[in-house]
């Protein structure tokens, strides 16, 4: 562990507030967005985030462990983006709410792959980059919806 985390404890609870958090924005999003498939996809983010909470609550429990699974791929959409912040109670557009939402799971994969990096307890690592690799689905998932309606459109 670092300076930052004293224990495993501490780094958990940091990540499911963070996990918290996530569900959070996007129960909020959802809220904001103009077109209604895209508010399904974030209310299923939402629901998403609330799991990796739960998985993580368990892990501190000591009742589960996860493996991280394949690398996913990264169309590096998001890398070349301008950081977006919503203003309050502001209606998006399709554009902008990706962009927030491409731009959240890349901070999200890297928050767990830093986590990852700094823990000594081999299980623990290997459910964080679990855990980024979730996050990395959901990046991808993003920019390909991205890729095909708003590159493609213009």
């Amino acid at each position: 562990m670092n300076d930052t985390f004293g224990s495993t404890d501490e780094l958990l609870d940091f990540a499911i507030a963070k996990e918290e958090e996530a569900n959070q924005f996007y129960t909020n999003l959802a809220t904001r967005v103009e077109k209604s498939p895209m508010r399904e996809v974030f209310e299923h983010f939402a629901k998403e985030e609330l799991k990796h909470k739960a998985r993580l609550e368990a892990i501190k429990q000591g009742k589960l462990f996860l493996s991280a699974e394949q690398k996913v791929q990264n169309l590096k959409i998001a890398d070349y983006l301008v950081e977006i912040k919503p203003q309050p109670d502001e209606t998006l557009d399709y554009q902008k709410a990706l962009m927030i939402a491409m731009q959240r799971e890349k901070a999200s994969f890297k928050l767990y792959t830093d986590l990852a990096a700094i823990t000594d307890n081999a299980d623990l690592q290997e459910t964080l980059l679990a855990l980024a690799q979730d996050e990395a689905k959901h990046k991808l998932r993003f920019e390909i919806e991205y890729d095909e309606h708003i590159l493609t459109e213009n």
